[in-house]
């Protein structure tokens, strides 16, 4: 596994149209050029010329129309997807928002059992056409349950929908805005469509300071048919969820884009400018920097391309990705931002000025840990897994990597997988921790063996179990243990070196530290719970040797890329 380099990646384990796609859309940002592309993002210009491209080549209809439903090229295979997030994410946050939301608004129409809709959609992709996702509210965010937009019935299959939806991406021109909503009558849950060009939706403005169209907007006595109905009740409510498990994971990707940009431009200036007659890459705190911020980055992709693996053969009898998924939204997305916070501490003023990629990647990664459901939201999502992952390990499937042609349809039959979560049970972390024989790997499943005690022996009282603030550090601790897992799982799979993994684990040797101290502070820790925390905390095995090899690998990387002017 590499970093992504737009000149030299050849992305060969992908099929031809694939491929294709891929190096037509570096082709589309490279000819656009750095200059172009920054007085874009600084005038809030509308995306057309990037949405006109897709259009002409069929981007979107061959990525994100399901087998059976458009050319023989188009499926929904989470790989491709996987590498078309990181090259949108690596140009502008706002050309992957637009094919996200997309994304978001086309969920609720494949999940259902709506043909004539589904057929629409189709033709709309194969056209070009963008979507829309309405679900937030003003007054709500995505509380689904507090949803103000009704659905009125006032004949037989007649309807009228009113209310407003905000924060709604592509919301200015949807050609099918997927509508969350309540019945008038029943106050059950429903999902319909609509069109943006319609004269009862009316657009009332833009609402996000930022190139991508945030809207507003609101349906006035708004027609609907049986026909533009795609779910109801319980499927509704379970369409939403569905939609959000597998989508929020496309913002990791986003993140690993933004970051790898950012990396190349940061390594470049700091490796040709001198500073007290010395080289910037001499100190050696620039060097840790480094070294920190492309161990960080690395493992971002590492779990991220692991966690693809469980989504792509995910079934009813196996679920594991409805943990890993909440961790690419949330873990990968945070790490991302410390990144970003690492490398700016090297290039630092440099980084505000106005013709850097680096301005807008300082800018962007703050949003994608706060998209789809914040950090915390997910967190206590992730949470409920600690029981069987700890203490219920069942024998389960041998996943390999999975980089086939296959449409992965299970995400759009997955409407199970909202509840359940206690029979949602994993493979022994354990086996892939023993795998291997490297310091600080060792040292880290020390502190785990301390934090399953802790769990075991002292874990969250009924009280504690109810303090949000205390249990999202318990779950910042487990996360690090399967963040891990994964990682270790796909270095063995992408032949990462022993070196490298090792210094990644010396971060996360620290992390666990930090996260235990900080368990240790809270106001409610007991005195055996501060005592088991005292243990958890660690010192990385220090090897120079094994530093100097891996900042040779991380320096090597500089003037490798540099985005056309």
């Amino acid at each position: 596994m590499q970093l992504l380099n737009p000149k030299k990646s050849k992305f060969e384990y992908l099929d031809e149209k694939s491929r294709d796609i891929m190096q037509k859309t570096i082709n589309f940002f490279e000819k656009k050029g750095k200059e172009k592309l920054k007085e874009d993002d600084r005038n809030q210009t509308w995306y057309a010329d990037f949405l006109e491209f897709q259009k002409k080549e069929k981007i979107f209809a061959t990525m994100m129309t399901p087998a059976g439903y458009g050319s023989k090229d188009s499926r929904w295979d989470s790989t491709r997807i996987c590498d078309f997030n990181e090259i949108l994410g690596f140009y502008g946050l706002a050309y992957w928002y637009t094919w996200q939301v997309s994304m978001l608004g086309l969920g609720p129409v494949w999940i259902s059992s709506n043909e004539t809709v589904k057929k629409r959609a189709a033709e709309l992709l194969e056209k070009g056409e963008i979507f829309a996702f309405g679900l937030s509210e003003k007054e709500h965010g995505a509380d689904l349950i507090g949803t103000d937009m009704v659905l009125e019935k006032v004949g037989e299959g007649k309807y009228i929908a009113n209310g407003d939806k905000y924060y709604i991406g592509n919301g200015n021109e949807g050609a099918i805005v997927s509508i969350f909503a309540r019945m008038k009558d029943s106050g059950n849950y429903v999902f319909f469509a609509v069109d943006s060009r319609h004269k009862n939706y009316r657009l009332i403005k833009k609402i996000c300071n930022s190139q991508s169209y945030v809207a507003e907007f609101a349906l006035d006595n708004y027609p609907i048919t049986e026909e533009d109905i795609l779910t109801k009740d319980r499927d509704a409510w379970d369409a939403s969820l569905a939609t959000i498990a597998y989508c929020k994971y496309n913002l990791g990707w986003a993140s690993i884009g933004i970051c790898t940009h950012a990396f190349y431009e940061s390594i470049n200036h700091a490796s040709h400018r001198k500073l007290y007659n010395r080289m910037v890459t001499d100190f050696s705190q620039v060097k840790q920097l480094f070294t920190d911020a492309y161990c960080r980055l690395t493992s971002m992709k590492l779990f991220a391309l692991r966690a693809k693996d469980y989504m792509r053969t995910a079934s009813e009898e196996d679920r594991r990705y409805l943990l890993f998924n909440p961790m690419v939204k949330m873990k990968v997305t945070i790490q991302g931002e410390e990144v970003i916070n690492l490398l700016w501490d090297v290039i630092a003023a440099k980084g505000f000025e106005k013709d850097m990629y680096f301005e807008m990647a300082a800018k962007d990664i703050r949003g994608l840990p706060k998209l789809e459901g914040t950090a915390h939201v997910n967190m206590v999502l992730i949470i409920k897994f600690i029981q069987n992952y700890f203490f219920a390990a069942k024998q389960m499937p041998d996943i390999g990597q999975i980089n086939d042609n296959r449409n992965d349809g299970f995400l759009f039959h997955q409407g199970a997988t909202t509840k359940g979560f206690e029979k949602i049970f994993f493979h022994d972390y354990k086996i892939a921790y023993d795998s291997i024989d490297l310091p600080n790997i060792g040292v880290f499943k020390e502190q785990t063996a301390i934090f399953k005690d802790f769990l075991e022996k002292c874990g969250p009282d009924k009280k504690q179990n109810k303090d949000i603030d205390f249990m999202l550090i318990v779950g910042e601790i487990f996360t690090l243990v399967a963040y891990g897992q994964l990682i270790i799982e796909n270095a063995k799979i992408e032949k990462i070196e022993n070196d490298l993994l090792d210094q990644i684990f010396d971060f996360m040797v620290r992390d666990f530290s930090k996260y235990a101290l900080q368990l240790y502070s809270k106001p409610s820790s007991t005195a055996e719970q501060m005592d088991h925390c005292m243990l958890m905390i660690k010192k990385p095995n220090t090897d120079e040797a094994r530093f100097e090899r891996v900042w040779q690998t991380v320096y090597a990387l500089r003037d490798t890329y540099d985005m056309n002017p």
